[in-house]
């Protein structure tokens, strides 16, 4: 994901003819390359870990813990999202009021595809929970249709306590909060790129010759750089006009479209 366009979601467009290739060496001179490169990569190991130690060092701002969410059991608190652990990490899910799953945001799809097993989470006592920014029984049927298995809430009656500035409603965020007894307290915070935390599949695209596929990459001459992770088709009223894709919609939807899940949001009757 390369810059807040990312938020808006779809599938990558296609790509077009045969993508050039690396030059071909002997294993020595393979090698030799890789172990330059290797240099740099834990260079960057250890200046993350830095990042990580000063992050852990960042004061940290109290919150309303009594803050309403609502839930499958109805109203909650901020409080009770903890779910008895001592931290919680919230990732805000955009979402677009009435409208299908075919227009619902590709980048907090991606995002919330990639957090699957949490067992390793709370084992350090750390509860992870999607709040929606949008209302709890119409995003849970799109969150049921994607198979999903985390806590899921709509965080809509608080957002703009939740992510007041210079967090904005309408973005996607991932917020970090720490519990001292019945008080709350938010110890940090990320958006656009800083979400990509979450993920891994680009971690692993990243490692291939050919990257992410994305245009702004700086990839050489010939390679595919045609895929996207801004919508391609459909999509809100008053939203960029970007290429179509036959049957646009976030890339995770189509295999559970193919396992014949129903991905229509609307009450029953």
């Amino acid at each position: 994901m390369k810059d807040e366009s990312a938020n808006l979601g779809g599938p990558p467009a296609r790509a077009t003819g045969t993508p050039r290739m690396p030059a071909v060496a002997d294993r020595a001179t393979f090698q030799a390359e890789l172990e330059r490169l290797r240099v740099r990569e834990k260079a960057h190991t250890r200046e993350g870990d830095a990042i990580a130690a000063a992050r852990r060092r960042l004061p940290m701002a109290e919150v309303d813990a009594s803050l309403v969410l609502t839930g499958p059991a109805g109203p909650l608190t901020l409080l009770e999202a903890f779910g008895g652990r001592r931290q919680l990490i919230a990732y805000y899910f955009m979402w677009h009021r009435g409208h299908p799953a075919a227009e619902q945001c590709e980048g907090c799809t991606w995002v919330a595809t990639q957090v699957g097993e949490l067992s390793y989470l709370h084992s350090r006592g750390i509860t992870y929970a999607v709040f929606c920014q949008g209302p709890y029984d119409e995003s849970a049927r799109y969150h049921d249709f994607m198979g999903w298995d985390m806590p899921w809430y709509s965080a809509q009656d608080s957002l703009g306590t939740l992510l007041s500035p210079p967090k904005r409603p309408g973005r996607m965020h991932l917020v970090c909060y720490l519990r001292d007894g019945d008080r709350v307290f938010e110890t940090y915070w990320t958006t656009l790129r800083g979400i990509e935390a979450m993920d891994n599949s680009y971690a692993l695209m990243d490692l291939t010759v050919y990257g992410r596929q994305e245009p702004w990459e700086d990839s050489p001459p010939g390679w595919p750089r045609q895929c996207s992770n801004t919508r391609t088709g459909g999509g809100p009223p008053g939203w960029p006009p970007v290429p179509v894709w036959p049957g646009g919609r976030p890339i995770a939807q189509w295999p559970r479209l193919a396992a014949g899940r129903s991905d229509d949001l609307t009450a029953g009757p």
